[in-house]
């Protein structure tokens, strides 16, 4: 027998928020059609999750994605093809547990109620995939290097920034200038030659003040279209403050913002970091005064202690992070990386370096630009591509319509060469 196709497709334009984007509604609905037209899936095997006004379906929620994904997996058996295609913010969350050694960020896409997905939440799905399945994943996102950790980067410099595969000479990831001129570029140049909108599906970039200050200037052009939307970590801490009603809500301590808020449902990286911290409350090592743990450690102190002084609600609220299994606290460490997945292909919109953008047409037409050039090459080849092709492919036509943003490929040295999704 064949294998099955399965897919999950989710576009996220958070409408009516600070965080509106134009084109991922478009990008899943081209996404659906090439996959039956194309690659012959059956309607049945595609599920789509939209914030689109009117759809009936379920919402793009952290939740409802990851128990997309979960099913997905859980469906998958050895030879059949699985994709999960998501359109929408990337963001990255910052270090939180206050040890030294605790560095870099957890990469995350960002669902519609803010209730971010982690990297290893990703990685951690992948890894339940059965052997002789191949899973390709196609993030028209920022900062989504890191969803398959650990893959191989075959295109792409965001892992070694020194030397790079393609051959051309990229700005190396760490380059203070690549997302600061990337924004002025785009909005000087490509704004004026093609009238397009860009929003960029970007998460935290610690240069607000270049993007504040590209946006004074692109408006200053008098484009009123010409917004760069950066997603600081501040617009969805902003939007769950709102949400909840609790002023209390700080960037200082955004996992554990995600647990109040969110309790079972938040990322399950999310609940092991509470257990390592409330462990570490309950050993005492988590002090108001302790040097150790800083700014994070006052406040996880405080919240830690009100839910024990809570009673038993506060405690029971506490039971979802209590039930995960830690290995050892530098799982929650923001980056830790851990395995090596071997039948996982990810295409991610950018370097790490650099914005995807959310484009639109003078004539109106929206998309993400990876997305686009995606369904551009699919449609002028008969044949089947490699994803190898694909994105090397994309890059060229990105590059030629005036885009900085270079996709990424990572996967293992096996899967560089086989057709694209199947």
């Amino acid at each position: 027998a064949m294998g099955r196709k399965l897919a999950l497709l989710v576009g996220i334009n958070y409408p009516g928020t600070k965080a509106e984007l134009r084109g991922c509604h478009n990008d899943v609905d081209r996404m659906h059609r090439c996959l039956v037209d194309r690659f012959g899936f059956e309607e049945d095997d595609i599920r789509v999750l939209v914030d689109r006004d009117g759809s009936s379906g379920p919402l793009p929620t952290g939740a409802n994605i990851r128990r997309a994904l979960a099913r997905l997996v859980g469906a998958a058996c050895p030879g059949d093809f699985l994709f999960f295609h998501f359109s929408g913010h990337g963001t990255r969350l910052p270090a939180e547990t206050g040890q030294d050694d605790d560095t870099g960020y957890d990469e995350c896409i960002v669902p519609s109620d803010m209730n971010l997905i982690t990297d290893d939440d990703v990685s951690e799905l992948v890894q339940k995939v059965p052997d002789g399945c191949i899973f390709t994943i196609i993030s028209d996102s920022c900062h989504s290097g890191g969803l398959l950790e650990k893959a191989k980067e075959q295109i792409g410099d965001s892992t070694r920034e020194s030397e790079t595969q393609s051959g051309e000479s990229e700005e190396s990831s760490d380059s203070p200038t690549g997302f600061r001129s990337f924004l002025k570029d785009t909005v000087r140049d490509v704004f004026k030659s093609h009238s397009r909108r860009f929003r960029s599906r970007h998460g935290s970039d610690d240069d607000e003040e270049a993007d504040a200050q590209v946006e004074a200037e692109a408006e200053a052009d008098g484009d009123d279209h010409t917004k760069s939307r950066s997603l600081p970590l501040s617009t969805p801490i902003e939007m769950l403050k709102q949400q909840s009603g609790k002023e209390d809500v700080d960037v200082g301590s955004i996992r554990m913002t995600l647990f109040n808020f969110f309790g079972e449902d938040a990322s399950p990286k999310v609940k092991k970091f509470m257990k390592v911290m409330f462990l570490k409350y309950c050993e005492g090592k988590l002090g108001e005064q302790d040097g150790v743990m800083g700014m994070v450690g006052g406040l996880a102190y405080k919240l830690l202690k009100a839910k024990l002084e809570g009673g038993d609600e506060e405690e029971d609220a506490l039971r979802p992070a209590m039930e995960q299994e830690v290995g050892g606290e530098e799982e929650v460490y923001a980056g830790a990386r851990s395995w090596a997945p071997t039948n996982g292909i990810l295409i991610s919109g950018c370097q790490s370096s650099q914005t995807s953008a959310d484009a639109t047409t003078a004539q109106g037409s929206s998309f993400g630009a990876l997305s686009n050039a995606i369904q551009t090459i699919l449609e002028g080849e008969e044949g089947e591509v490699t994803n190898r092709d694909l994105v090397m492919g994309a890059r060229k036509a990105l590059a030629k319509q005036g885009y900085a943003q270079q996709p990424g490929l990572y996967c293992s040295d096996e899967l560089l060469h086989v057709a694209f999704i199947c």
